[in-house]
Order: structure tokens, then sequence, then C-alpha cells
């Protein structure tokens, strides 16, 4: 066996990454692309080869920021990384390779991003050299082929919620055309919680690069957007991605009439899985998809400092930059659209 950096587009990493179970929508090459075109990262795409076959992957990028240095993650914007290997021996070699290039690049350390998929764990826990954090999980359930089968398994108050959003009249789109309505209730919720939205031109690549994998929900009161997610399908699983409200209609409860109708969608298209994503525990994310029925699922992150150099947390939650997030959620939405597509590739990925 032996470790290579994939350049090109070599068909046999996505063949490899769809046939795996451990294969993710993060580990595809045309995220990989999408990633470098936008933010500027330097992929640094690993796997090993056995008798001409791939028989593991590790998608990496260098990563730049003017806030906190340099740093080799798998894999910046997405929830998800790491090893795709269902051998131990194969996902150690991939780590080995990763801790040479991190020391290479001088980068202060290399994350590697926790995946409910993965069965390679343990190579991570093997390897003295990797610092495991517990503050992440994610929520993933099976959903059925049935509205009602699926409206049963969510708790009651949840379906109370849902049920009032349908009879406040809220009305459902699902229209890859409206990207732009659902980008500005994304950016608009992004504001409120005190965070930089990435910009347009990004979300439009995203939906160009995939197509059908890439499906735009709206929700509209009285003609008026007020709610919208761009969900990722891959393999069988939707996953809700970029999703936000507008604050002044929470009340009509449009992000469970949302995220309820996806699931309604993708239970009627064949979908098995609805992934709700990594959240960080103790926060206003993490407590609504509880409310779901949805219990967590750990998901650790393995990091590789280099010296004595600490990982970057650039969480709302640190205090020492809850200045920056109060003085951000004051600005007005025309001002943060404008500069933050410039401030967010530097956070914390």
């Amino acid at each position: 066996m032996e470790c290579f950096e994939c350049e090109g587009n070599d068909r046999r990493w996505d063949a490899f990454v769809e046939s795996s179970s451990d294969g993710t929508f993060f580990h595809l090459l045309k995220w990989r692309d999408l990633i470098a075109r936008h933010f500027g990262c330097r992929p640094k795409y690993l796997y090993v080869e056995e008798k001409g076959e791939i028989v593991g992957v590790l998608p990496l990028f260098l990563v730049r920021s003017v806030l906190f240095g340099k740093a080799l993650a798998s894999i910046p914007m997405g929830v998800y990384g790491g090893v795709v290997s269902s051998n131990e021996t194969v996902a150690t070699l991939l780590l080995k390779r990763a801790r040479e290039i991190a020391h290479q690049c001088d980068v202060n350390y290399l994350e590697i991003r926790g995946n409910p998929y993965s069965m390679t764990e343990a190579a991570y826990e093997s390897d003295c050299g990797f610092k495991r954090t517990d503050s992440h999980v994610t929520f993933i359930r099976e959903i059925g082929r049935s509205d009602d089968d699926n409206f049963s398994n969510i708790p009651r108050k949840q379906r109370r919620m849902i049920r009032q959003a349908q009879k406040n009249g809220l009305r459902c789109v699902i229209d890859c055309t409206r990207l732009r309505d659902c980008y500005l209730a994304y950016a608009e919720s992004l504001r409120n919680l005190g965070t930089p939205v990435y910009g347009f031109g990004y979300f439009r690549d995203l939906y160009e690069t995939f197509g059908d994998c890439c499906r735009v929900l709206i929700v509209e009161f009285q003609g008026k957007v007020i709610a919208g997610v761009l969900s990722f399908f891959y393999k069988n699983q939707v996953l809700p991605y970029y999703g936000g409200s507008l604050r002044e209609y929470r009340h009509l409860a449009p992000n469970d009439f949302m995220y309820w109708e996806l699931m309604c969608f993708a239970a009627a298209n064949g979908y098995r899985l609805f992934d709700f994503g990594r959240s960080r525990k103790e926060t206003g994310s993490f407590d609504f998809k509880r409310h779901w029925g949805f219990e967590p699922k750990p998901l650790p992150a393995f990091y590789y400092s280099i010296g004595n150099r600490n990982f970057a947390d650039a969480s709302s939650l640190n205090s020492q930059f809850q200045w920056a997030v109060k003085l951000w959620r004051r600005l007005p939405l025309k001002v943060t659209m404008a500069i933050g597509p410039r401030i967010a590739p530097h956070l914390p990925w």
C-alpha cells in the first residue's frame, strides 16, 4: 500500500467515497474544488492505493486566517470530515501522512472533524498524538415512507407547532430558482446570531456545481419569503444545511413548518435518513433538534497540535468574542452582507 496526493479529478476517488458507508457529501471532489475556488484554501487530498485500487481517502485543506494563523483541516465549511476507510491500517497510514504534512507546512494544528458514519475512529484513539474533543454532536434519524408515520414519531409539542404553522397559512415552495430568496433569509438569520455570512456567489456556485443534489425550499406568508433552507441530497440522506428565518415572523413557526415540509419531500422521493447535522452542545440549535425527537449522537473531533500551539475556538460561546457578536447583531443587514463575505473565510471553518 502507498499513500498519494490527488491533484486532479481521479474518478476512483468519488467512486470509492460513494461506495463506502463512511463516505459523506463533503468528501466528494466537487466539494474540494468549490472550497478552493471561494475561500482560497489549498487542498491536499490524500489517498491510499493497493493494487491499483483506492482503499482509503483523507481530504485536507491548508487554511490561512489573519486572525488565527494556519491550520490543516478536514473538512472546511463541512460538518463532517476525516478518513474514509473500513481498514484501520489504511486509516493509520493516512493520519501519519497528514501529520507529516502538518509539520512541513508549519501549521498551528491539524483538525479532523467527526464523521457519524465512520468505522475507523479507533485509528485516532490509538494514536497518542491526537487529542479528542466532544463539544459537538449530530442528529440523524430514519424517516419512513408515510407522512403519518413520520408525524407520529415527532414529540407532541413539536407536532403542535407544525399544526399551528399550517393554521397560520404558511406556504412551502421547492424551487431552486428562488436561491436568492433563501439566501436573504439565511443572511438575516446569521446576522441575528452575530455571525458573518458567505457571499451569494458561493451559494450560486454550490447549486451549479451539485445540481439536483441541492434543493431550495422556501416558506412564504402572504406572499413574503419568511424562511428558507438549502439542503443536500446524497445517497439515501437529506441534509438541511444553510437555513434561516426572519425574526419578526418567528411567532408563526416557520422553521418548524419548513423542516417538516422538507421531511415530507424527502420521504416522498425515497430518502430514508434525515441528517439534521452538527450542533455544539448547549446551544439553541441543539435544543431545537432535540425538540424534534432526535437523540444527539456523539461527534468527536480530533486535533494534533504542532508544538505547544492551540487550536482556534471562534465559537459565539467563547467569552473573548462576545463583544464582536453583540456588535454584529446591531449592524444593518446590508452592511453585514457587504463585509461579511470578507470576514467569514478568516473564521474557523
